[in-house]
């Protein structure tokens, strides 16, 4: 038996997954937290790293290592390959006047979906240098080579040599906003307009191209961003919505040709397959839940059974999941809200419907937002922490008026690391046939009602005080 790893350095913590190269099974695995924030010291991901790989009982039988990781993620490092402050991770909004300055500079939303398929929002690589630029300059000046998480852990794990030997791959390149899916080049003028000056980028690999190995001889693959990384782990193909609900929300299709959007809603990312990702991610998702949990002080399993046991529409309550500002839609600064409580639903489970609702109905939003390039929806595939709630399934069907698809829980970001490391062992056109298993489909009636009444209130918020 051939053996691959794959790395999932997700925000909360890291994950890591050795398999059968031929057939995807899973062999052993391991992981690590990470702390919190949205500031964090690269040197805690390669601590976790280790820490995971001891509890998967190391990697020395391992041919193939691939990592994936979150996505955004403003890793600098100075001529010396030291890090010059700590990463500042996608779910920092610091940077939302950053990214509407450069918006302006270089002549509006259009011309960035022109240029890298996207619409600068805090989230993304060029805005956190554009911020370091403007009020860090020191920092700025210090910089000689910017990455993201993944490609940080990559280098670490080679030995990191030199910045050189730095490498990407396409999937988490095109969140950066100074690299072009439809053209597969960085745009160095958008990187200069964000940092300054121009510095070393990592060299992008291809879909199965090997980079650099371990000191150990192991051959590491490109490895990809998270979302990238979970549609390879799942076998997701052109048809195929997969919604991701964990500490972001997340909704992206496979499709065979760029996309752009200039509502800057759909991001138009590059897959890990050589196809592409259209993407809208929010900010607000499984930490709903935890609110609400924390509000009614009930355990997920009980706020579960709370939502079922109210009416659909909680009796015309509905909550705007904006706890944390927003990215899709563009609000940072707003505030979450809760619209038609009366004394009739002032009980847990209206609360708890309410909850469960709002937040299913931000990411129909998202889904909506990416059928509405002319990518087809033809099934909604439900992954993350959140997709082990019923209520969760449940009402995702009913809201999204369509069947759901849940896998068996599983690290499937880290299963599309370790496939596409045997992707790169293998060769080939295409990665190998991991089969899929222990999938259920969940079918509920629609209730289109619910979206309207969002509708109706989701721009009643305010902004932070």
């Amino acid at each position: 038996m051939r053996l691959v790893a794959g790395v999932d350095s997700s925000t909360q913590s890291c994950k890591v997954v050795v398999c059968d190269a031929e057939t995807g099974a899973l062999v052993r695995s391991g992981s690590a937290t990470h702390p919190e924030g949205t500031e964090v010291h690269p040197d805690h991901w390669w601590d976790a790293l280790q820490a995971a790989i001891s509890a998967a009982g190391g990697l020395d039988d391992v041919e193939a290592i691939a990592v994936g990781g979150q996505q955004h993620g403003m890793v600098c490092l100075d001529e010396h390959g030291e890090v010059v402050r700590p990463a500042l991770l996608w779910n920092d909004t610091r940077s939302a006047q950053a990214a509407l300055d450069l918006i302006d500079e270089l002549g509006g939303p259009q011309a960035w979906v022109d240029a890298v398929g996207l619409v600068p929002v805090a989230s993304f690589t060029v805005t956190k240098l554009r911020w370091l630029r403007d009020h860090e300059p020191d920092n700025a000046r210090r910089t000689a080579a910017v990455c993201l998480p993944h490609d940080w852990l990559t280098w670490k794990l080679s030995g990191a040599a030199s910045l050189d030997t730095l490498v990407t791959d396409r999937g988490d390149a095109s969140g950066t906003g100074y690299w072009s899916p439809a053209t597969g080049e960085y745009r160095r003028d958008l990187l200069e307009l964000g940092l300054g000056h121009d510095v070393v980028l990592p060299r992008v690999l291809g879909p199965s191209e090997a980079g650099p190995t371990t000191p150990a001889g192991a051959v590491l693959g490109p490895g990809t961003g998270d979302n990238a990384g979970a549609a390879l782990g799942l076998g997701a193909v052109a048809g195929d919505v997969v919604v991701s609900i964990g500490t972001s929300g997340v909704a992206c299709a496979v499709a065979d040709h760029p996309v752009g959007d200039v509502s800057g809603a759909v991001a138009g990312f590059a897959d890990a397959t050589g196809r592409f990702l259209p993407l809208v991610a929010t900010l607000n998702a499984a930490r709903v839940l935890d609110a609400a949990t924390r509000m009614l002080g009930v355990s997920h399993a009980e706020l579960s059974v709370l939502a079922l046991a109210a009416p659909a529409g909680a009796g015309g309550m509905a909550l705007v999941p904006y706890l944390e500002g927003e990215r899709t839609p563009n609000r940072p600064d707003a505030t979450g809200a809760i619209h038609g409580l009366r004394l009739e639903t002032a009980t847990p489970a209206h609360l708890a419907r309410a909850a469960v609702e709002g937040m299913i109905c931000g990411l129909a939003d998202a889904v909506d937002a990416v059928r509405a390039l002319g990518t087809p929806v033809e099934r909604i595939i439900l992954i993350g922490g959140a997709a082990r709630s019923e209520a969760v399934r449940e009402i995702a069907s009913a809201v999204l008026g369509l069947p759901v698809t849940v896998p068996e829980p599983g690290e499937y970001v880290a299963r599309g690391a370790a496939r596409q490391a045997a992707w790169v062992l293998a060769g080939g056109d295409e990665p190998p046939a991991w089969e899929l298993t222990g999938a259920v489909e969940t079918r509920a009636d629609p209730t289109p009602e619910v979206r309207e009444r969002y509708a109706s209130v989701r721009d009643m918020t305010a902004p932070r005080p």
